[in-house]
């Protein structure tokens, strides 16, 4: 079946993204001792660290809105760049400078944020009432011993839905990261692949047995010769997890939970901005060889290159696309998964549609 795009203006009857559910904000990393500014879906919002712990709060002072980014995190909160106004973690005003009282009406939306496994969750929807049902996912790779990990965040002038199909679909792998992770570019065509999926998930994994060790694993681990590869990803609505790594080859089964070798574990959070830009926010993490010097920055350090790569395939991809409005796309065998995630996303928006009037 052929993939048909419409122009951007005849979405604009149905909300632009899924809603009422948590999507990922940044690291705890980021929150010292300075706001930290992020536009979500289209929501201007400031984050910063407080007395009982992280908060969320629309970017915009009830006073001359300035953007409370501009102002300074203080013991008891975060004050305004501008005349001073003090805000909570709950958006109260709890102090304006130069005057006893303050009215009821002098604060922010604020946004029911969680920090887990050191990543920040926001829960955003339409109702600024709205409360979310329970927490967000759990990423206990974060707090595994067996692991260390780094992560960045990148911005992408592309929509959020193009880097998700960049990750569901890892035949570009030998094409696009020749120097990391690609490999065979025939192989990776040509692996075993296996698409499964409900309501709110898809899954591929794909299978390279027998196979040469690209760049980054043969830097990391001591491979005797050829190797048995995986590739297991996760689409979620709001992240990805990726599961890649390998083995010699014959070593062990390639389908064992448990199996050994050496793993490269990525949480991939995809946050729109706006409809045509994005927060990509990653980690990976990885298994030291006990007999090797520690590579994990290594491995950090190439995984950020890879994605740096990406980055530029994805951006001139939607520069392209924007030369052609109106357009029909052919589907190939690699376009199960992303076209699976696609109908989630879409059925996830027909279901937020608001009655008109």
């Amino acid at each position: 079946m052929n993939a048909v795009f419409k122009p951007l203006e005849s979405l604009a009857t149905e909300p632009a993204f899924p809603m009422d559910r948590w999507w990922v904000a940044g690291f705890a990393w980021e929150l010292d001792h300075k706001p930290l500014a992020r536009t979500l879906l289209n929501r201007r919002m400031v984050f910063f660290r407080g007395p009982d712990g992280v908060a969320a709060l629309e970017d915009r002072c009830c006073h001359k809105e300035l953007p409370l980014s501009c102002g300074a995190v203080e013991a008891r909160g975060l004050r305004c760049g501008y005349h001073g106004l003090l805000f909570d973690g709950s958006g109260r005003c709890i102090e304006i400078p130069g005057q006893a009282n303050i009215p009821s009406k002098a604060r922010v939306r604020s946004y029911p944020l969680v920090e887990q496994d050191m990543i920040l969750w926001v829960w955003i929807s339409d109702d600024p009432e709205a409360q979310p049902p329970s927490g967000p996912p759990a990423y206990p790779v974060h707090g595994d011993p067996r692991y260390k990990y780094g992560g960045n965040v990148f911005h992408y002038d592309a929509p959020y839905q193009l880097i998700h199909d960049n990750l569901l679909d890892l035949s570009h792998l030998g094409y696009v990261h020749t120097r990391t992770i690609g490999g065979n570019p025939q192989l990776h065509m040509n692996a075993k692949v296996t698409t499964t999926g409900d309501d709110r998930t898809v899954t591929v994994i794909r299978l390279m047995p027998d196979s040469e060790p690209p760049p980054t694993y043969s830097a990391a681990w001591p491979f005797r010769g050829r190797i048995d590869r995986w590739q297991e990803v996760v689409f979620h609505p709001s992240h990805c997890e990726i599961w890649t790594g390998a083995m010699d080859a014959g070593a062990g089964r390639i389908d064992d939970p448990q199996r050994e070798g050496f793993h490269m574990r990525g949480f991939h959070g995809v946050t729109p901005e706006t409809e045509t830009t994005a927060h990509y926010l990653w980690t990976i993490a990885t298994n030291p060889h006990p007999d090797k010097q520690d590579v994990t920055q290594l491995v950090v350090d190439q995984t950020a290159a890879t994605f740096e790569e990406d980055k530029v395939i994805i951006e001139a991809q939607w520069n392209n696309q924007k030369s052609f409005p109106v357009r029909k796309q052919i589907d190939i065998h690699v376009d199960a998964g992303p076209n699976r995630a696609r109908r989630i996303i879409d059925k996830l928006r027909r279901q937020d549609r608001r009655p008109a009037g």
